[in-house]
Parts: structure tokens; sequence; C-alpha cells
């Protein structure tokens, strides 16, 4: 399994529009952030997770040609809004592509694109199957077993996944214990990690640097990073070790 991270970046990526700071104008790449999505990978299968703003253009640059679905954290504008660029994928393919969400995602997803789900068959919009996910329940795509972890996004419930040894975990500011048990024996775990500074809906740097370590878990990606955080060379080499930031573009094999 191979697992490609899309984008590392929080809502509204990186650089930010109309800053000048630093990282905003870094020539290291490692500092340009787009939405933040992975791509898992096998022979059989080709999953992503979340489609942000961001998806055409991510799917276009790591060059993932056969798509089988879309699996959804939650309905943040961030993590749906490119839904509609399936449509290269129900040409090509000439099926539609599985969309795993909860109710609440789905709820969402009709409502940002209704004129998918309005039961009009107009040439060209994209064509899409619906399947509900809840937590605690684990559920397959193919050869990839997705175990759903909840956790808590402010008072907004999300999901995040594990998938073999690989866990992701995105817009979390608590992870339960019993989920955080879920979590131990992964190999590799992706954590998000907004800034410095305390924020209402989102793990700083030192809050999923405590979690990453009570996990056990031998390697930790943080992502879901703004220009806040700081500049990827400088912060990567103060990072306890097994804690890496993520970057897009960086791939994982298992």
């Amino acid at each position: 399994m191979k697992v490609t991270f899309l984008g590392t970046g929080t809502s509204q990526g990186v650089p930010l529009i109309g800053c000048n700071c630093e990282v905003c104008t870094s020539t290291d790449k490692r500092d340009n952030r787009l939405r933040s999505s992975v791509w898992i990978q096998t022979k059989e299968t080709s999953v992503v997770i979340d489609s942000g703003p961001d998806f055409r253009y991510q799917m276009l640059r790591a060059g993932v040609h056969t798509l089988d679905a879309i699996v959804y954290t939650h309905g943040h504008k961030d993590h749906v809004a490119g839904m509609d660029d399936v449509r290269a994928y129900n040409f090509f393919s000439n099926k539609p592509v599985d969309l795993y969400a909860t109710e609440e995602t789905q709820a969402t997803l009709k409502r940002e694109f209704s004129y998918v789900f309005s039961g009009d068959d107009y040439p060209g919009i994209p064509k899409v199957n619906l399947a509900t996910i809840k937590a605690g329940e684990p559920f397959t795509i193919n050869d990839l077993e997705f175990i759903p972890i909840s956790v808590k996004h402010m008072y907004m419930d999300v999901l995040g996944f594990r998938v073999g040894d690989f866990t992701y975990i995105t817009d979390a500011n608590f992870i339960p214990p019993s989920e955080i048990d879920k979590i131990t024996g992964s190999r590799a775990l992706v954590l998000n990690a907004l800034r410095h500074s305390k924020h209402p809906s989102h793990y700083t740097l030192d809050e999923a640097i405590e979690v990453a370590k009570s996990t056990g878990v031998p390697n930790t990606y943080l992502t879901h990073i703004s220009h806040q955080l700081g500049k990827h060379s400088e912060i990567e080499h103060q990072l306890p070790e097994g804690i890496h930031l993520s970057y897009d573009g960086l791939t994982l094999e298992f």
C-alpha cells in the first residue's frame, strides 16, 4: 500500500492570499501547501480521502489516473469543495465514483452540489454513488479495510481512518481514549497541527506532539498546517524523534 500526501495545508492553503510573511514567500516547495488530502493506492484500489478546493490540481499533479472512491472525514468546504471534478473519472471509466460519507456529510454534499442529486439526468453532471459510513463500523473498498476513528473538531464530529498500518486524522482537537486504542499498533499516524498558539478546533503543535507520543506510534506526520506554524526547514529540526512535518508530495509505503 502506498500513501501520497496530496495536500498538507489548512483551509486557506499556504501561501495565504495577500500575505507576505516568510512562510508565504518561501522558495522551499515544502512550504507550499494545498488543502489537506491523501491518496491511498494498492495494485487493485485507488482511494482519496477528502476532495477539497484543490482536488482537480491534486489529481493532475499526483497522476491519479483511476479513482475508485472518495472517503470523507467531514463536510467542511476545504474537504468537499472539489467533488464536481469526479466527472473526468466518470468519462474515462464509464461508471460512477463511490462517495463514502456519514449522513451529516452527505447532507452537505447534497446541499453544495444539489444539481448532482436533483434527479435530473443533465449531461455532464458528476455520476456518484453515496455509501453511508458510521462511527464504529469498519467498511471495505476492494482490498482496503477502513476503520473509522471518531474525533472532535470543537463541537463537530469528524472521522479519521485507520487503513492497515496507516492512520489518518485531520481537523481534530480531541480524541477520546477509546479511539486512541484504535490507533495503537499503527506504523504511521497523520495528525493535524495548525499552529503554535491555541485554537478552538485544531491541535496546536505541542498538543499534536503530546497526542502522538501517547499513541506509541513510531512515526507521526503532521498535516493541516498554517503559515503561522513556521518554515518547514526550521520546524522540522525542532521536532522530537519520530515526529515529522508532512509536505505535499510526500509518500509512505507499507
